[in-house]
């Protein structure tokens, strides 16, 4: 039986909604460098300048990380000091992972949330444009901001269950992928 198939279900359909996202925001990557390169050759071989596609690469930009960023957090891409962390058991890893999952991740995200929220609101309110003619959706944009929350929740509420599956036995924990050399 593979560590996949032990997983509850639900464990499993977030991660996959999290990977789906992931993989599919990834691909702007690629779409944003051909517009930058297209940006770059028409400015500098024709003089010519497009507010919108300078905007839509912002825009890109911000999709990427701002959407990537619960994918990150469930391949465990995401910075951390790693001092005790690496040479402690799986159990203990894991006893980490959930405390910094209660007590930092999700409260930052719903204080995030909450306080963004009336900040998004009001860009939909009055359907908030760009002030130098380009593309005319920045609620759309800063809707990213709430988008980002409830991803980030999502795979948050995914890595408690993971790690409590790992304190309780019922999951082998993983050796972390990030080794030093000294």
């Amino acid at each position: 039986m593979t560590p996949s198939a032990r997983e509850p279900a639900l464990l499993r359909s977030l991660d996959a909604f999290t990977d789906r996202i992931g993989r599919s925001v990834a691909w702007l990557v690629i779409i944003m460098m051909a517009v930058q390169f297209a940006i770059v050759v028409m400015r500098y071989v024709f003089n010519i300048h497009n507010t919108v596609m300078q905007e839509s690469v912002m825009y890109m930009h911000a999709a990427v990380f701002m959407l990537g960023a619960a994918w990150t957090l469930r391949r465990d891409g995401h910075v951390r000091v790693d001092i005790f962390y690496r040479r402690l058991s799986a159990r203990g890893r894991a006893w980490i992972d959930l405390c910094g999952t209660l007590f930092l991740l999700i409260p930052v995200v719903l204080f995030i949330g909450i306080g963004s929220y009336g900040y998004v609101r009001s860009s939909w309110a009055i359907m908030e444009r760009s002030p130098d003619g380009g593309i005319p959706g920045v609620f759309l944009l800063k809707s990213l901001i709430l988008i980002m929350m409830v991803l980030l929740l999502v795979q948050g509420i995914a890595q408690l269950i993971r790690q409590v599956l790992v304190i309780r036995h019922r999951l082998p924990g993983k050796s972390p992928d990030h080794e030093e050399l000294v």
